[in-house]
This record gives C-alpha cells, sequence and structure tokens, in this order.
C-alpha cells in the first residue's frame, strides 16, 4: 500500500482502537499493561507534534526509542534496559495492529529493533525465600488465625497461585469437605471469568482444581463463618475474599503481601538500620519502600524453589502453578546452581 491509500488518524485515537481490539482476546492485567507502556508512545507524538500516524517515520521510532532510553515521558529518569525493551515491544505489537487498520505501512513494525538482553538480564532476582514464608504463614497462623490477610497469605503460598486467582475466587469455588466426584479431598476450583472482571492469566486454560490440606480447609471454614463480610461483589457474586464493599481490588493481596512481609510488622528488628519511628514504610501506603517486602509474585517463585528443593515433578508443579516449564525455570525457581547441582546428584549413582 502506498502511503497515499493511508487512512488519517491521530496516535491517540489508534491507540484507543488498539485497546479497543484487545478485549476480544487478552486479559485485563495485559490490557492494562499495555495501556500504560503505551501511553509514553503517544506523549512522544503529541511533543513531537506527529498529529496523524501516517507520518510515523523509521527515524521518529528511534527517536522515541532514545526518548524513552532517556527517560522522557512519566517516569523522567532513564529506564532499565528491560524496561526499555517491554516499551519497546509494545509499540511493535500496536504497529502491527495499525497496519491492519490503514494507519501505517505494514512494515513500519519491523524497524523497532527491540534490545538484545544478556543472560538473566530480563529476569527479576527479587523473590520471598520459602523459610520467610513459611514464617510469615506460622506466625498469622497464631496470631490472626482465620483472618484475611491469614487466607491471602495461606491461599498465595498452599497454592501458588497468581494473586489474580485468588482474588476471583468465590464461596461456590470451594470444595472443603472433598465431596467433589472429580477430587479426592477438599479443593479449591480456579475459574476463567472474564465477563465478570475475574479473568485468568491464561484464560480457559488456566481453569483448574487444586487440592489444599485438612488443615487449610479448616482454616477458610473460620474464615468464613467468623471473619468474612457477609457481601457480594458488583455481578452478584459471592467472592471468598471481600472486602465491606464486595470484592477487593487487585491491587489489595498486593499490598497486603507489602505488608506482612515486613520484619517490623512481625516486632522484629530492621535488617537495614532505619528508625522505626521515622521510617516511612511503616505506613501502610507506603508498606513497598521496605526493602525486605515482597510482592505476590514473589511469594510464587519462593513456592517454586520450596516445590523444586523438595524434587516435586516439574510437569506436577507446571499443572499446579499454571505455568509453562520454560516460564518457571526463567522467573520462578530461585534455587542456587550449587542447590540445584547436589540435587542432580540424587540422581546420579556413580558420583
Amino acid at each position: 500500500m502506498s502511503a497515499g491509500e493511508l487512512e488519517p488518524i491521530a496516535p491517540h485515537e489508534a491507540v484507543e482502537m488498539y485497546h479497543d481490539a484487545m478485549l476480544d482476546e487478552h486479559a485485563e492485567s495485559t490490557r492494562r499493561s499495555e495501556k500504560h507502556r503505551l501511553r509514553a508512545f503517544v506523549q512522544f507524538c503529541d511533543e513531537h507534534e506527529i498529529e496523524n500516524l501516517n507520518d510515523l517515520s523509521g527515524r521518529d521510532l528511534y527517536r522515541y526509542r532514545t526518548w524513552r532510553r532517556e527517560g522522557q515521558g512519566d517516569d523522567r529518569e532513564p529506564i532499565k534496559l528491560v524496561t526499555l525493551k517491554g516499551q519497546l515491544a509494545s509499540v511493535r505489537r500496536f504497529l502491527r495492529f495499525a497496519a491492519n487498520i490503514d494507519a501505517v505501512e505494514p512494515e513500519l513494525y519491523e524497524q523497532v529493533t527491540l534490545p538484545t538482553m544478556k543472560n538473566g538480564e530480563d529476569v527479576s532476582d527479587s523473590t520471598l525465600a520459602p523459610e520467610r514464608a513459611i514464617e510469615i504463614l506460622e506466625y498469622l497462623e497464631r496470631a490472626q488465625p482465620g483472618s484475611r490477610d491469614h487466607i491471602i497469605v495461606m491461599l498465595l503460598w498452599r497454592t501458588g497461585a497468581r494473586s489474580g486467582a485468588i482474588r476471583g475466587l468465590d464461596l461456590r469455588d470451594l470444595d472443603l469437605d472433598g465431596s467433589h466426584p472429580r477430587v479426592s479431598g477438599p479443593a479449591v476450583h480456579f475459574v476463567h471469568r472474564p465477563e465478570t472482571d475475574t479473568p485468568l492469566k491464561n484464560q480457559d486454560k488456566g481453569t483448574r482444581w487444586n487440592r489444599i490440606s485438612e488443615k487449610t480447609a479448616r482454616y477458610l471454614e473460620d474464615y468464613i463463618e467468623y471473619h468474612r463480610p457477609e457481601v457480594t461483589d458488583d455481578h452478584g457474586r459471592k467472592p471468598l475474599i471481600t472486602t465491606k464493599y464486595g470484592r477487593p481490588a487487585g491491587n489489595t493481596l498486593r499490598k497486603t503481601l507489602y505488608r506482612v512481609t515486613r520484619p517490623c510488622w512481625r516486632d522484629e528488628s530492621c535488617p537495614h538500620d532505619r528508625d522505626i519511628d521515622t521510617c516511612e514504610a511503616t505506613h501502610l501506603d507506603h508498606a513497598s519502600k521496605c526493602p525486605s517486602g515482597r510482592s505476590p509474585h514473589d511469594l510464587r517463585s519462593g513456592r517454586v524453589t520450596f516445590y523444586r528443593r523438595e524434587d516435586v515433578p516439574r510437569r506436577i508443579v507446571q499443572d499446579r502453578l499454571n505455568a509453562s516449564e520454560d516460564i518457571l525455570d526463567r522467573h520462578y525457581d530461585r534455587r542456587s546452581d550449587r542447590e540445584q547441582a547436589e540435587q542432580r546428584t540424587d540422581y546420579l549413582p556413580d558420583l
């Protein structure tokens, strides 16, 4: 198609169309991530007076790469290489869509080159060590048994599920007495329900039953009977994890993890030599600023490490956590090289 056959459209309008098209095939978390990344691209176009996406050139794309790398946009400070790679990958995907709606030349996306990452450079090394996760859970079992905090940490740790999957659980998804014919024992059922605001990361492929222990089932019963507000969400469903208003926002579980993983929360001394009376991380809204604070993703990686240390077969871990072997190896398994070498010796009888 020649440039004269392109149909004029403002960058922000094309981006809005792209977001709308994603509704058909992508989870809400993916759409939110793309929207965040492309916000900077729209800002770049505004600042450089690119009012018609038809006029976007390879030279503009190179300038955008430099502009973002140097921290222009919302960040206003240089960004990491892995962040830049993610931002450019989003622009590539958007430009392929833009070509389909006759907004840019079909080959333009190829002029967005992605930076080459060194080994491990695109993988976060943050994790919650299994020992710490177990200590925090045991503390909650003693100090706040059956509380919402306890249930959130317990389900994240015991199932290894993503926080979005835990948030999406309804009361009907629990089989606490083990009566379901397809599952022998207590279990929880993760179900993809995008039409009522609880999608799973891998959509229908993420729908699965996860066994839980009798002890976990009893804590869930206590939570439901004594601590769970009797509310429904905006869609008339009865969520397991609730606030007094209904189903919690996705960030609620994340804030919970950051809060309970701070050592001072358990009255431990600060390992970072901070004054507890003046440390801003002691405030609930700033708990993530504690260097020891960890996210649900970090707890999930700690769970994978725990499973691998216990020699749980990879296939079992993949199925339970609903993640591919490559993703588990690259992003979740935090065993040291020495740990992995020592475990391999158990299967090498001639050493």
